[in-house]
């Protein structure tokens, strides 16, 4: 569905795509997840032809020109514009005369779409009058009027509430059930748990790209969570061998090479100090630990 091979990009002097590979297949959910800044949008740009990269070469549903392919893509990008001045359902009817739908076809559709993104009783609210939530579900809602076979979002998530954004996560499984091939960009490494594959995007270099499991799994090192009651615990582990400390509050995840040498070691210096230790075991690498070292690695 999509095929990327050597792609960079640049805006003046400042590279924000180094180089860039990697193929989406039919059927998968496709997470391409970094912290803003890492070049997301920028890539997501030159995928739906809006950019033209430096270097590189993009095919989108076997096309070289993805222009020739957008009546077959469904995009949101991260600025998606709804007119606030009308309904819900005006906004849908005009998003699908814009498609080219006749008007009782954009009716019909319209209103298929909005039964299954639970937007159709709000059907008559200004779309000013949404929650931030539902603002985006109206825009995927709009982004699928055209029966795309390929979906393109561009952090459809980013500042909406938990529960708007389990919603979304649930509209986009049950999209990709019926068949549709989504690929989403995403900052959150919970949400990159969800994906079929990840590819880590990190100052516009791609880290890895794998499913979430092998990533894990890949992990060089272990990882052992220490919950203790001070803001940072790396003062008081000088001399303790433990390649990189993450804090979660006053939970840490130490990366280590030797995962009983290292416990005995922060007990051992945690004891020292007078902090307690309220817990310490060994426990299996999140997406975050995995990103956050290779992160680290490629610095």
């Amino acid at each position: 569905m999509i095929e990327v091979e050597s792609l960079s990009h640049s805006f003046g002097t400042r590279q924000v795509l180094r180089n860039l590979s990697f193929r989406v297949q039919e059927g998968e959910i496709f997470g391409l997840v970094g912290p803003d800044g890492a070049g997301k949008t920028t890539l997501v740009r030159a995928l739906t032809g809006i950019l033209e990269p430096k270097a590189g070469r993009i095919r989108l549903l076997g096309s070289p020109s993805p222009e020739t392919v957008r009546d077959q893509v469904g995009v949101i990008p991260q600025a998606f514009t709804l007119y606030g001045d009308l309904t819900v359902g005006e906004n849908i009817r005009l998003f699908g005369a814009m498609y080219g739908a006749d008007s009782r076809e954009a009716e019909k559709k319209g209103e298929e779409i909005l039964t299954f993104t639970n937007l159709y009783p709000f059907r008559d609210r200004l779309a000013d009058a949404l929650s931030g939530g539902m603002k985006r579900k109206l825009a995927v809602a709009a982004g699928l009027l055209h029966s795309p076979r390929l979906f393109i979002l561009d952090e459809p998530t980013t500042g909406v509430d938990p529960v708007s954004r389990r919603e979304i996560w649930k509209i986009l499984y049950e999209l990709n059930r019926g068949g549709l091939t989504i690929l989403v960009t995403t900052p959150y490494m919970d949400e990159a748990e969800l994906c079929t594959r990840t590819a880590f995007l990190h100052d516009g270099a791609l880290l890895a790209c794998d499913t979430p499991r092998a990533l894990c799994e890949a992990f060089p090192g272990h990882i052992l969570e220490l919950v203790a009651p001070v803001r940072d615990v790396r003062p008081f582990l000088a001399g303790v061998p433990i390649r990189e400390t993450n804090a979660f509050g006053n939970t840490f995840h130490l990366v280590v090479d030797d995962a009983q040498l290292a416990a005995d070691a922060v007990r051992n210096a945690l004891d020292r100090a007078g902090i307690a230790v309220e817990a310490l075991r060994e426990v299996a690498p999140t997406l975050e630990d995995v990103f956050v070292e290779m992160a680290r690695e490629a610095a």
